[in-house]
């Protein structure tokens, strides 16, 4: 049953332009991506993805905690679904359409938050939602090790090629 989970889990991603290493779907996505490949239902994603940063580690349960929007200049950060802001499987730089066998795509341009006001607390994880507020996290996943954000004048960013998401392995 793992085996079989994993294999729709990898389908889902590729169909949604995202996959997590080391990460964790949501229900929410795993059930879409079960309606959709076994039992014909529509699924469509999101034509812009929004990033948002979360105080907690990745489950698949709930959307987590994510960084208080109140006073803190944060907000999620959108980027459209292309292969201008995504690389291809090939390499880390490739703009065509995926034709290698990593499964791993990088992000081809900086992904930054704008800078903190005040605290937005210890960071643990991303996530990859569906809307620019409230709306469904698809994927999460946890940052190699947090990054406390203490107060005023922080940015946090994954400069280009230094975000990398993968399908498979």
């Amino acid at each position: 049953m793992k085996q079989i989970r994993f294999i729709l889990a990898s389908l889902i991603l590729a169909v949604c332009a995202f996959g997590a290493h080391a990460g964790v779907l949501s229900d929410y996505l795993e059930n879409k991506g079960v309606d959709w490949l076994l039992r014909g239902q529509t699924f469509t994603p999101p034509a812009t993805q929004y990033w948002a940063l979360f105080t907690d580690t990745c489950t698949d349960a709930g959307p987590g905690t994510e960084v208080s929007t109140s006073g803190t200049a944060y907000a999620r950060v959108p980027i459209t679904a292309s292969l201008a802001n995504w690389s291809g499987t090939l390499t880390s730089a490739q703009t065509v359409a995926s034709t290698g066998t990593s499964g791993t795509s990088y992000n081809l341009g900086a992904i930054a938050w704008s800078a903190s006001t005040a605290a937005w607390g210890n960071l643990q994880s991303v996530g990859y939602m569906d809307a620019s507020t409230a709306g469904n996290r698809l994927a999460c996943i946890n940052l190699t090790a947090a990054l406390n954000v203490s107060g005023s004048g922080f940015t946090v960013q994954f400069p280009a090629s230094s975000f990398s998401i993968q399908l498979d392995n």
